[in-house]
This record gives C-alpha cells, sequence and structure tokens, in this order.
C-alpha cells in the first residue's frame, strides 16, 4: 500500500510541478500584457473548466503534463484583430526571452524550496557520514549486538525472546574496543578485519583488542549465516562468517537538519552540486542510450541509464515503501533542476529553441542595420518544420525506450 501510494505521491508531484512551469509561462506572459486564453492541467477531452477574465483554466482527462496559450508566438499565428496589441511576437526580445525562460525557471525556484524543504524539515545526507570510509578506519567497534537476528532481513532480535547471543556479545566484547587481530592475523583496518570475518570457518578463533589501552586477548566463537553483500554490479547473498558488531561512526545519524538561517545555504549549496551532476549526466546521456537497449533486451541494467518518469515513480515508491522520505524530496528537487536545464537546449519544440531564434532575429537584424541593408525580419517557422520533427520523432523515441526499460526492466533502489 506504501509502494503505491509513494508512485502516485511522486507521480503527482511531478505533475505539480509541470503545471507550474506552465504557470510560470502564464505569469511572466501576463505581466508584459500579453494575452493568455488557456491553462489546462493534462491533455485530452476537458473534464471541467471555467473562465476568469480572458483565461480559460480547466482540468483534463490524462494527467500527463499541462500548457498554456498565448495569443501570437509567432508571426504565422491568426489572431483577432482586437487581440493584435497583445501578440506574444511583437514584445521586445528580452520580455520574450523572460516569458520563454520563465518555466524553466520555475523549475529552478522549485527545485531550490525543495532542497530547503528537506534541509530544515526532513534532513539532508550528513556529510561527515559520507566522508567516513569505516573500512579505512582502525578496526574499532561501534556497537556489539546483543544477538544473532533470526534471519537475514531481520535486523532486531532479543536474547529474552530466545535468539542467540552473538558471538561477540559472547565473548564480551564492547563499544569502544579495538581490534587490533584476528585469528593471529593483523587487523589494521575495520575492512581487513570484515574479510577475514567473512572467511572465517565456523568455530572457536582467537582474538586480540585493546580497551581503554590495555591489550586483551579473548576467544571468540565465529557461527555462519547468509548476508546480502550485492554490490550495484553483482547480485550476491552468499554465507559468510558473522560477529554481530559494527564499527564506530556507522551508528552517526544517516541525515541532519538545518535551521531556517543554515538551510538556505545547505540548500543552494545541494544546488549547485546537482547542477553540475545534470551537466555531467546530459554529457554522457548519448553513450546511455545502448545501454537502455541492452537492458530492454534482457541485461542487467545500468543504474547510471536514464529514467522516465515512470521509472522515476516506481523508485518514489520504494522510498516511500522503506520511509527514506530525504531522498524522495532530493530525486523530485533533481528532476526539477534536469527538466529545467533540458528545457533551455536550443532545439525547437522547447523553449531553449524559441529563445535561440528570437536572438538570431534580434542579432540578424543589428548586423543588417550595420550594413545598411533591410531588415530580413522574422525566422520563417516552417522552414524549420523538418527539424522540428527531427527532435521531435528522436526524443519522443527515447522516451518510449525508457519507459519500455523502466516496465521490463526498471531501476530499483538495490540496484543503485
Amino acid at each position: 500500500m506504501a509502494y503505491t501510494g509513494g508512485i502516485i505521491l511522486f507521480a503527482l508531484g511531478i505533475l505539480i510541478s509541470v503545471a507550474l512551469h506552465e504557470a510560470g509561462h502564464m505569469w511572466s506572459a501576463r505581466a508584459f500584457g500579453m494575452k493568455v486564453t488557456r491553462f489546462f492541467i493534462g491533455f485530452g477531452p476537458t473534464l471541467f473548466s471555467f473562465r476568469r477574465k480572458e483565461t480559460e483554466y480547466g482540468l483534463k482527462a490524462i494527467p500527463a503534463g499541462a500548457f498554456v496559450s498565448i495569443v501570437g508566438m509567432t508571426p504565422l499565428d491568426e489572431v483577432d484583430p482586437e487581440d493584435e496589441p497583445k501578440v506574444f511576437w511583437r514584445r521586445p526580445v528580452w520580455k520574450r526571452t523572460i516569458v520563454l525562460a520563465a518555466g524553466s525557471i520555475t523549475h529552478f525556484i522549485l527545485g531550490v524550496l525543495l532542497l530547503y524543504v528537506t534541509a530544515v524539515f526532513v534532513g539532508l545526507p550528513n556529510p561527515e557520514r559520507a566522508a567516513y570510509d569505516a573500512n579505512k578506519e582502525p578496526a574499532v567497534l561501534g556497537t556489539v549486538n546483543e544477538c544473532v537476528p533470526p534471519s537475514p532481513d531481520s535486523y532486531s532480535c532479543s536474547v529474552k525472546n530466545g535468539d542467540p547471543k552473538s558471538p561477540a556479545a559472547g565473548a564480551g566484547l564492547e563499544p569502544g574496543d579495538r581490534i587490533t587481530s584476528f585469528n593471529n592475523v593483523s587487523t589494521p583496518t575495520y575492512g581487513e578485519l570484515v574479510a577475514l570475518v567473512r572467511k572465517s570457518p565456523a568455530g572457536p578463533v582467537p582474538l586480540t583488542y585493546v580497551r581503554d589501552g590495555a591489550t586483551r586477548t579473548t576467544t571468540i566463537t565465529v557461527i555462519r549465516r547468509n548476508l546480502d553483500i550485492s554490490t550495484t554490479e553483482t547480485p550476491n547473498v552468499k554465507e559468510v562468517g558473522f560477529l554481530g558488531v559494527s564499527p564506530k561512526g556507522s551508528d552517526a545519524p544517516l541525515t541532519v537538519t538545518y535551521g531556517p538561517i543554515d538551510g538556505v545555504g545547505q540548500a543552494f549549496d545541494y544546488t549547485g552540486q546537482i547542477f553540475a551532476g545534470t551537466f555531467r549526466a546530459i554529457a554522457n546521456f548519448p553513450e546511455k542510450i545502448p545501454k537502455l537497449w541492452d537492458a530492454l533486451m534482457g541485461e542487467e541494467r545500468d543504474p547510471e541509464t536514464p529514467v522516465s518518469v515512470v521509472g522515476a515513480s516506481r523508485i518514489g515508491g520504494e522510498v516511500v515503501e522503506r520511509g527514506v522520505w530525504p531522498i524522495f524530496f532530493l530525486l523530485l528537487a533533481n528532476l526539477n533542476f534536469f527538466i529545467g536545464v533540458f528545457n533551455l537546449f536550443p532545439l525547437l519544440p522547447l523553449d531553449g529553441g524559441h529563445i535561440a531564434i528570437a536572438w538570431f532575429e534580434k542579432v540578424r537584424s543589428w548586423w543588417a542595420a550595420k550594413r545598411g541593408k533591410p531588415d530580413p525580419g522574422r525566422v520563417d517557422y516552417t522552414k524549420l518544420l523538418p527539424i522540428t520533427y527531427a527532435v521531435v520523432l528522436i526524443f519522443g523515441g527515447i522516451t518510449l525506450l525508457t519507459v519500455a526499460t523502466d516496465v521490463v526492466n526498471p531501476i530499483t533502489l538495490t540496484t543503485r
């Protein structure tokens, strides 16, 4: 139930983001005196609508986006004579640029707000926890489990309920102890201790540790149990040696919240990180397309391949199911930044393509005037239709491929 609810909630978050994108176009167009005739959420048959002043608002049956209609987007559009003073294309280029970019700007603002809410009320990933690598640190114990959980996917147990004591508890180990050798082999780091324990057979093993500056020895009885040691590349559940300990630092909180003032700095810091990651992802995008096809054909899904709205919503469902709300909000913020950046690409029919044409017209007119030649006028959009159709077909095909792969071979939290 939580999984399904999470999918719906994430999809709703995307729909609201897209609706606000179109609202950004609408609000900025009105501010510059342009006429907005329609603002609808969804596509297909109209479920209901109402009119306020000169704009019709409504909801359509298919919740797959939103749209806004501004009078006279290009000189080719038919416009009623009374609306001529309010057409889009007659406005100065800087005003048209703001209106066209307003959708992406709205995504950026929404992304920052999501990060701020996460920082102040939900919690961002703890930078100390992220920077801490227990495998490279001394083998100092942070926690000692009282008992052995009854199954690999269980994290709770109780000696009072009949669960056996853990090997570490049975040997008298305590948090803060530093293990210096296991089975007479030196363990300068926690990673080396883990490697020795996992390949150790069941049975008694000599162990040396330091407590309060004094070196002590004991015998610990290793047990074998199944453990999920999968990586993003290789799923692997195998039987390994088990002591029932975790390293110092692993008990640090996964997330940390900030005050209202510090949250602003954290939100903008994460914004910079996400922007950098977005540009890297876009630069690597072409090489990921063949991997999407391979995943669709049954090969293991590369966790770095693109995800569609379907895939992102499924991950959102998993996050809600596990109660990891910081990831939910970070995913939604990432998606808003990506859409905002992508939409500014200078390609039709994206907003960035219209911005590029507007400034091309401006520069071309300036250059003609400088040479004493007549103004060449507006770009003929009909001549750009083949390019527009090609862009739509290419990105439409990639979208279909991504959606199909997300259905057949989705990315899950266990593969990320």
